[in-house]
């Protein structure tokens, strides 16, 4: 399973996510106040992500402790 602590903490504020699985890496889709949000993991090289937590519309890449990072943009929000 992977990303496990995004799964934890969308579960930590009851907001529905669906999660997949494919070749190694995860991907999870979830909505916050009706909008879509995805975290789509990738590996080129290390581990990183693509997310559209920061601005809506648009795609950035987060790498490093990715995961963490994507949830203190998602905390910014409240």
């Amino acid at each position: 399973m992977r990303l496990e602590k995004m799964q934890s903490f969308l579960n930590e504020k009851q907001w529905p996510f669906s999660y997949a699985e494919e070749d190694g890496v995860g991907s999870i889709d979830f909505e916050y106040r009706g909008v879509g949000y995805h975290v789509w993991e990738f590996l080129d090289g290390e581990y990183g992500a693509e997310s559209n937590v920061r601005s809506g519309g648009k795609q950035e890449d987060f790498t490093g402790d990715y995961e963490q990072k994507i949830i203190d943009v998602i905390n910014s929000w409240e």
